[in-house]
């Protein structure tokens, strides 16, 4: 640019000399006289580089599954297992039927995530965690007991019905569901064990009672068939029925109060 302006300079007079220094001023202001960053226009061409946002693709991932379940425990719960299919819980919840069946497998896969959600309670920390810290740190035996019957009153309305839909398909000879029943079953004695030698350790059963037994109790306090006998026929409240099962687990785990007065 400069080369250039000094050869017309020395051919073009006064007036020509101005009109090319005030041209290249012009022609070169953006150069000259920068009035903002100097942009790399290589790298504005670029393609930028894709923003991927993994923890929202998550959350809205656990919502979709979220809504399967809830849509899918209601359609069971009121049409029965046989006569509810994939496509009704996938319309009802907004998603395709291929997405159910990647999420769950099928209706088998489906009931037992909706036990499972069941056990985790009514919100807040899973009911087991719970369960085991109260164990742990109650110091009041008959406390505990009271305790225990929160639980079940709480979990018992959530879970007995998703329990009695498995047992009532499995004794139509579905043998998925038969299958499920089972594993339910064992699972649920293994807790009760769980919990049978957590609190035999604390000292505050009866010394006559082995783990099984004490299992054996707390495995019928949990049973969905007196929950449905006692609430859903006999129409008692879950808070009666838990007080209810507080009063079955201290008689029958603790020692008599009145023992040691004899």
């Amino acid at each position: 640019m400069i080369c250039s302006l000094v050869s017309s300079v020395a051919g073009g007079g006064e007036a020509g000399t101005l009109n090319l220094i005030q041209s290249a001023v012009i022609t070169d202001k953006r150069s000259v006289f920068p009035v903002g960053p100097v942009v790399n226009e290589s790298h504005r061409r670029a393609p930028r580089p894709r923003t991927y946002d993994a923890r929202r693709r998550q959350e809205a991932a656990e919502e979709s599954r979220m809504r399967v379940l809830a849509k899918s425990r209601e359609l069971f719960l009121t049409d029965g297992y046989g006569r509810t299919t994939i496509a009704a819980i996938a319309r009802a919840a907004g998603v395709s039927n291929e997405s159910v069946y990647k999420g769950f497998g099928g209706k088998p896969g489906l009931v037992r995530a909706i036990y499972e959600q069941s056990l985790l309670g009514a919100g807040g920390p899973p009911a087991e965690e719970r369960s085991d810290r109260a164990q742990t740190t109650i110091t009041d035996p008959r406390e505990l007991m009271e305790q225990f019957g929160r639980f079940i009153s709480e979990v018992s309305p959530i879970g007995s019905p998703v329990y009695l839909l498995i047992r009532d398909a499995a004794a139509s000879g579905d043998p998925d569901m038969a299958a499920l029943l089972r594993d339910v079953d064992d699972g649920r004695y293994r807790r009760m064990l769980h919990n049978a030698r957590q609190v035999l350790g604390r000292g505050f059963l009866r010394e006559d009672l082995t783990e099984n037994e004490v299992a054996d109790v707390m495995f019928m306090s949990t049973s969905a068939e007196l929950y449905e006998t006692l609430v859903l026929k006999r129409g008692w409240s879950a808070e009666r029925y838990g007080r209810f099962m507080a009063r079955t687990l201290a008689a029958n785990l603790l020692p008599d109060p009145t023992a040691s007065g004899r």
